[in-house]
């Protein structure tokens, strides 16, 4: 889901997923021609080792400013530590599917919390394209 939405604290990863995201979907052109095809997998949270502590960096605070919030981004982790909603077993056996399938999706949106992520990422941009439309439009030439 990253690629919908960037997160506090997560620029950098953000920012990797989004340019990577982005180099696949232009590979995913460049390749289909020749019979490759490309999925990129957008998943939401799944119960893996990810947030483990042994598995998480954590850069030291060093600007008090952020100390509030630096306490409540890494409980808000500590908390979700082993309750992800999403089912990694499932996931491969979803990855399998999508492999075989004769038109896979790109991307794909897995896990529910990832898809209740993505449809609010929509309906806010067609809320902005909606509120700046007339405006946006107007920026063509006016051919004479």
């Amino acid at each position: 889901m990253r690629k919908l939405a960037g997160f506090e604290y997560n620029a950098a990863y953000c920012a990797s997923k989004f340019g990577l995201e982005g180099f696949m979907e232009s590979l995913h052109q460049d390749v289909a021609p020749y019979g490759i095809k490309t999925t990129i997998v957008e998943p939401g949270f799944f119960r893996t080792k990810f947030l483990e502590p042994e598995s998480t960096f954590l850069a030291e605070p060093s600007i008090d400013d952020y100390a509030e919030r630096n306490a409540q981004y890494q409980a808000f982790w500590k908390e979700k530590n082993g309750k992800q909603e999403g089912d990694p077993i499932k996931l491969a056996k979803a990855l399998i599917t999508i492999v075989n399938q004769e038109e896979p999706p790109s991307p794909w949106i897995a896990g529910a919390d990832a898809i209740a992520g993505a449809v609010q990422k929509v309906a806010d941009l067609q809320n902005q394209i909606n509120a700046y439309r007339d405006l946006s439009i107007s920026l063509s030439y006016e051919e004479a």
